[in-house]
């Protein structure tokens, strides 16, 4: 395992994963300028891996922008921290250990999915602090449906992590000490899948959504005959069909 850091991101890579650590606690880690651009060198440093974990040091994923730093006047003075994460071209893995609150649940949303800590909590508070909602406002109905983005946004409120878990916010609820181990583990498992077929079908899913489904289904087999990934050799499928299996029998082993 390799352990870099500056004074606002921590970055430890194992093998094929990336642990990126927003590490600005004492402000709940709200971005600055100076740590969205931390975090977007971050996250574009580690393009040459198979999988991103995010996550927060101390009690808070995110506190959104920092309303109260002086290079904070305008939100197009920070660096583009929830557009470059979801342009990532690995995937990133969201471990929210704590609060995620407007542009800290913005940045959430920008990973393909979300772990949350039994401690995390969900806000858009944009319309409480008088500032125009940014991505969450296209991010939240996509992810939960039109109510709850319209609950969430409007009133402000607070959602907790079971809540989160139910409405679809989050994929997976577990304790704090295990939050990374969980987080880590998913990332691992996605490391070891083809990063061609992996970004391919990343690829396919950003250009398919609101796509009706017909059309969605065409597209989606024009990207898989244009990437080769139909004439997948059967050795190669039954090679991996094998280690699939052997995986399958490895976790029913762990889970009893």
């Amino acid at each position: 395992m390799t352990v870099s850091e500056d004074h606002l991101v921590r970055i430890e890579r194992d093998a094929d994963v990336v642990v990126i650590t927003l590490d600005r606690p004492t402000r709940r880690n709200a971005m600055n300028a100076a740590l969205a651009s931390a975090t977007c060198a971050a996250i574009e440093a580690a393009q040459d891996a198979r999988a991103i974990v995010l996550t927060g040091a101390g009690p808070a994923f995110c506190a959104g922008l920092d309303l109260r730093d002086p290079g904070v006047e305008r939100i197009t003075d920070i660096p583009p921290f929830i557009a470059t994460t979801a342009a990532s071209r690995v995937p990133v893995v969201a471990a929210v250990n704590g609060p995620a609150v407007a542009g800290g649940l913005e940045l959430a949303l920008a990973c393909d999915f979300i772990v949350a800590s039994e401690r995390a909590r969900f806000a858009d508070t944009h319309l409480r602090v008088g500032v125009y909602p940014g991505p969450v406002a296209v991010q939240l109905p996509r992810r939960v449906g039109s109510a709850w983005a319209r609950e969430m946004s409007l009133t402000g409120n607070f959602v907790d992590a079971a809540t989160a878990l139910r409405i679809g916010l989050v994929n997976h609820v577990v304790s704090s000490a295990e939050l990374l181990d969980v987080a880590g583990s998913l990332a691992v498992a996605i490391a070891d899948q083809d990063p061609a077929m992996v970004a391919a079908l990343r690829q396919d899913w950003r250009e398919n959504d609101g796509l009706p489904a017909d059309e969605a289904l065409e597209q989606h087999y024009e990207h898989a005959a244009r990437g080769g990934f139909h004439g997948a050799v059967a050795s190669t499928i039954t090679e991996r069909r094998d280690q699939v299996l052997r995986r399958a029998h490895a976790d029913d082993r762990h889970m009893r």
